[in-house]
């Protein structure tokens, strides 16, 4: 069997190009068993050099790989991450070599179980404070094999698949355990034999090719294999690439494919994959022509799909920076069938990291959305859309399902947080890998294709949230030139360290966005989606960090001062995009001081105005002191000279205004913002006076219904409940409809685009004025917790309407005011418009109980039922309920009790009777209204006939009673019950004398029920009540 240790990396050398083979950590005794003690050797300046020249303490962070482990990196018996105890602290040894005692066995130290077999140590080595990591190349955890105790052996230089030059001498080295013989085959050539345990031999081949290397240890009729194979590599060969050649995959024809890879400063490029059984073979060793290496791959076999990597200069493997599918080894096994149908699998026994894919003679798709024309900019309304979070499933085909509903409210863009491939299948996307794939965590290609054409025939624009400020670790231009876990001097693409102090704005590694080749790839990105998938614009990431402009904690922590090379930068970007498409939308989250994003917008592009913190102080009801004061959500306010500002008041960054208001609300006497319909209320307002500001609008995802998840449910980027079961509730339904018909005003009405318009939105009450030739419209609400009045400002006398309930309003006086209720808000117009259609809910009120409340006493339910819409009833539910007292004490619903109509039984007596009706229509689009309760009863009592019984022939006393209950004349009782008022027996007796004593010492106090059961069937009825 072959003792591999995957920790073994390469090492660029000399300048004869040649390698050398080399283990980041090596261990004493070289073949170690889970019963022996082990001493680790972990070598700081190889790997990924993490805690390369590190003079702090060290630690090990440590499990096994088992017989019960699920893959190669599902950790078995680790201490929790950052655990700093004696037994994983290594001792230096000094120039970069650690030394770890695992003692005294491998067993006992990690603490299997005696069942499970253990296969590897694994090992992340870490500084104290943890901002440090020593891993094996490309950000790898190390991995050591434990051996079976007996013969083993193994090569262990060089080790398998090392490229050498074709002229180069190869040391190999094999070791072995408890043999007799160890001897070594090339080519199946046997080359060298010892009866040492360790065998040294030089190779030099003198020509290009591959060859076998087999270490034999044999004891007696015992033989153990260890089979290493190696290639001597041609030089490289240099050859001009063919015009037209692009980064990345060219299709030359259904059977041939060209690639090539930007790569300065590497020596030499492989080509791996399924053409070549993943084999090193110099045939697949691609040409050089200055920076670029290219290959023609031919004889493929048109429609199939092929897998592929690069491996440069034999130590890093990535996929194909450009490729627009990709195969993720982590990750892939979770994506359902549903999701990607018929996905490729990852070939997990030929390589690692991920690997790109291409396939010749594909199915061009078929678009229609050529009648499409982008909505003007100013008129937007964009909205913010995370796909996983968005339906059950989370992917883009069911996201496309949910369009009719978008329509239906009126939206004319979506923008789609990341989708381009990011790391792993959970995430908002802002840790991108990949920018020329679209994640397959949410579908195919041409699902997503499909989403965008669907859009489009329903007039709604897509917007791509892209992030080009920085990408992840698992990103091919990072892994192609790394120093330290750091992008290396060499990099093309980023820069070596952040241009911010700040550590919260460092997000993986920074682009260098003056750097000519970043400029290339950017360019190329945007073109991309725009051509390729007929993307409309994009929303880009932390633009502040376009530029290397340095940004010291102290001067300037996020970087919101004033940059004139930013904005030359970002200039220099939108102008290759509207070159692109020259309606293309743009968008920055820019944050950034207003005189710069003055600037830009003037320029023509977007700018993310964050309005959350004041709009959810309005809602919550907190006006004081400027709290929500919404005066910086006008352009004009900003003295900007285009309409260029996108305000929202929530977004995926920011906390829910519903959570808000429902947790930290304010009040005044019965009206308070934590009652649920009330919340869902001043969402209404607040999105009258938000619709109503001129400029394009976004809201975040089911914020139309009230979404009131907080932000940080299940950690602030974890997945969120998802709640399309909202829209049965009528209150969060009407407030679909209210932003439906306010969103058809911004986006219909042109004076809601009009420049010639004022806010006076400082305090609680706020008024939005807007005149223009087609109307003039006064907007007014109220934020407060309490009524005010305010002047609407009216420009003219005469009539206006109100819009939404389409009455006339009669205007003598310009200056005069208005009363406003707690949250209440009015749009009125100059001209009349058609009134909203907005569907209600059935509601059911003056609900009332008739009948006598006493035992057999049978009460009827009357209520009347309330439908705007004219639609009648159908099936309304009704519920009866009992409890302890008038304030719903140890309240139950009675089982079975749904009709109008309720008799009292023997146990209700004592207790307190009501209830609720739902009120269910037989048409329309909301049957279901809300539950409405009736009041409690009186507390029910026995029946007028048995306590006359009582009185003449059965004698009770004390009542109420503290210990004793005497009972007399008892002749005609075959059985006593004591009942609590919930219903549960507590005592009874069987055949009582004429006279009985019972203790009751034992009760609490309150009421009981006693029933006395009669020989001919009858059953009596007596409250008690215990002191």
């Amino acid at each position: 069997m072959k003792k591999l240790y995957s920790i073994f990396i390469l090492l660029l050398l000399t300048i004869s190009s040649q390698l050398v083979w080399s283990q980041v950590v090596t261990t004493a005794p070289i073949f170690p068993t889970e019963n022996s003690e082990v001493t680790l050797t972990f070598d700081a300046s190889l790997g990924n050099q993490g805690l390369k020249d590190y003079t702090g303490d060290v630690y090990a962070h440590t499990g096994v790989i088992t017989d019960k482990s699920t893959s190669g990196s599902d950790w078995k018996y680790t201490p929790t991450w950052g655990d700093n105890s004696a037994k994983y602290k290594l001792t230096s040894l000094g120039n970069n070599k650690w030394e770890l005692k695992i003692s005294p066995n491998i067993r006992e130290y990690y603490g299997v179980q005696a069942a499970e077999e253990i296969l590897k140590m694994a090992f992340v080595f870490r500084s104290a404070d943890n901002s440090k990591e020593g891993k094996d190349i490309d950000n790898k955890d190390i991995f050591v094999d434990i051996s079976k105790e007996g013969l083993n052996v193994s090569i262990t230089s060089p080790i398998n698949n090392s490229i050498f030059g074709k002229d180069e001498t190869v040391t190999i080295t094999a070791n072995s355990a408890d043999s007799e013989s160890l001897q070594l085959l090339i080519d199946g050539v046997n080359t060298n034999t010892t009866s040492a345990a360790t065998l040294s031999y030089s190779y030099t081949p003198h020509a290009a090719g591959n060859h076998q290397l087999v270490a034999v240890a044999t004891e007696g009729a015992n033989e153990a294999r260890d089979t290493v194979n190696i290639i001597f590599r041609e030089d490289t060969p240099i050859a001009t690439k063919p015009s037209g050649l692009v980064d990345g995959i060219n299709y030359i024809s259904t059977t041939s494919v060209s690639l090539q890879l930007y790569a300065p400063y590497k020596q030499y490029i492989f080509v791996l994959g399924d053409f070549n059984d993943w084999t090193l073979d110099n045939s697949y060793q691609m040409n050089k022509d200055g920076d670029y290496f290219w290959l023609t791959i031919d004889n493929l076999t048109p429609g199939q799909e092929y897998i592929f990597q690069y491996l440069i200069d034999g130590k890093i493997k990535i996929a194909d920076p450009y490729a627009d599918k990709l195969l993720d080894p982590w990750n892939d096994q979770y994506i359902s069938d549903a999701t990607y149908p018929n996905l490729i699998a990852y070939p997990t026994d030929k390589t690692s990291e991920f690997a790109s894919v291409f396939q010749t003679a594909q199915t061009n798709f078929t678009w229609d959305d050529t009648g499409f024309t982008m909505p003007d900019h100013d008129d937007l309304v964009i909205y913010e859309l995370l796909i996983r979070d968005f339906t059950e499933a989370g992917n883009i085909k069911t996201v496309t399902d949910t369009l009719d509903y978008l329509q239906r409210l009126g939206v004319n863009a979506i923008e789609l947080m990341p989708f381009n491939e990011f790391e792993g299948n959970n995430s908002w996307g802002y840790n991108p890998a990949f920018y020329f794939a679209p994640d397959k965590a949410y579908g195919t290609k041409n699902d997503y294709k499909t989403f965008i054409n669907e859009c489009h025939k329903r007039g709604i624009a897509v917007i791509m949230d892209m992030v080009l400020n920085h990408s992840f670790g698992q990103s091919p231009f990072f892994r192609m030139y790394t120093e330290g876990g750091k992008p290396s001097a060499e990099n093309p693409w980023y820069n070596v360290n952040h241009n911010f102090e700040n550590p919260d704005a460092h997000w993986g590694a920074d682009f260098n966005h003056e750097s000519a080749v970043t400029q290339k790839l950017v360019d190329r990105i945007n073109a991309y989606w725009i051509e390729e998938y007929h993307i409309d614009g994009y929303r880009f990431d932390f633009t502040k960090g376009f530029s290397n402009t340095p940004h010291t904690i102290s001067d300037d922590i996020w970087g919101s001062k004033y940059d004139a090379d930013r904005i030359r930068l970002l200039k220099r970007m939108a102008d290759q995009i509207w070159a692109e498409n020259d309606k293309a939308f743009i968008s920055f989250e820019h944050l950034a001081d207003n005189y710069e994003e003055k600037e830009l917008a003037a320029y023509g592009i977007n700018l993310w105005g964050n309005a959350n913190g004041n709009y959810s102080e309005a809602t919550m009801g907190y006006n004081e002191s400027g709290k929500s004061d919404l005066s910086w959500t006008s352009w004009k306010n900003r003295e900007w000279t285009a309409p260029r500002l996108i305000s929202y008041m929530e977004s995926h960054d920011e906390e829910r205004l519903m959570y808000k208001n429902l947790q930290y609300g304010n009040s005044n006497g019965d009206y308070n913002v934590k009652d649920l319909n009330t919340a869902l209320s001043r969402i209404e307002t607040a999105g009258a006076i938000f619709f109503a500001t001129p400029g394009p609008k976004m809201i975040w995802q089911f914020g139309e219904l009230g979404y009131d998840y907080s932000i940080d449910e299940n950690g602030r980027v974890g997945k969120k409940p998802i709640r399309w079961d909202y829209q049965t509730n009528p209150d969060r339904k009407h407030l679909y409809q209210v932003f439906s018909a306010l969103i058809k005003l911004k986006t219909q009405e042109p004076a809601f685009s009009s420049e010639n318009y004022n806010l006076n939105v400082s305090g609680a009450l706020k008024r939005v004025e807007i005149n223009h030739t087609n109307m003039d419209i006064r907007v007014i609400a109220n934020f407060d917790v309490k009524s005010g009045s305010i002047t609407p400002n009216f420009s003219k006398t005469g009539t206006w309407f109100d819009y939404f309930s389409g009455n006339e309003i009669s205007v003598s006086d310009i200056s005069m005011n208005v009363n406003l209720a707690a949250g209440e808000y009015h749009i009125y117009t100059t001209k009349q418009l058609d009134k909203p259609i907005i569907p209600t809910a059935p509601d059911a009120n003056n609900l009332a109980m008739n009948g006598v409340f006493e035992q057999d006493g049978v009460i009827k339910a009357t209520y009347s039922y309330v439908d705007f819409n004219g639609d009648t009833e159908g099936n309304s539910i009704l519920q009866w309920y009992l409890a302890d007292d008038q304030s719903g004490t140890n309240e139950t619903a009675i089982t079975g009790a749904n009709t109008l109509e309720y008799t009292i039984s023997r146990q209700n007596v004592g207790r307190y009777l009501r209830f609720s009706v739902t009120p269910v229509a037989t048409s329309g689009e909301l049957l279901t209204g809300n539950k409405v309760y009736s009041a409690y009863s009186q507390p029910i009592d026995y029946s007028t006939g048995i306590e006359d019984v009582l009185d003449e022939e059965l004698i009770l006393y004390p009542n109420p009673v503290k210990d004793l209950l005497h009972l007399d004349n008892l002749k005609q009782v075959k059985r006593i019950n004591l009942y609590s008022l919930t219903g549960k027996i507590i005592l009874y007796k069987q055949n009582p004398d004429s006279n009985e004593i019972i203790d009751l010492s034992f009760l609490s106090q309150g009421i009981y029920i006693l029933v006395f059961d009669l020989y001919d069937g009858d059953q009596l009825t007596r409250k008690i009540i215990k002191q």
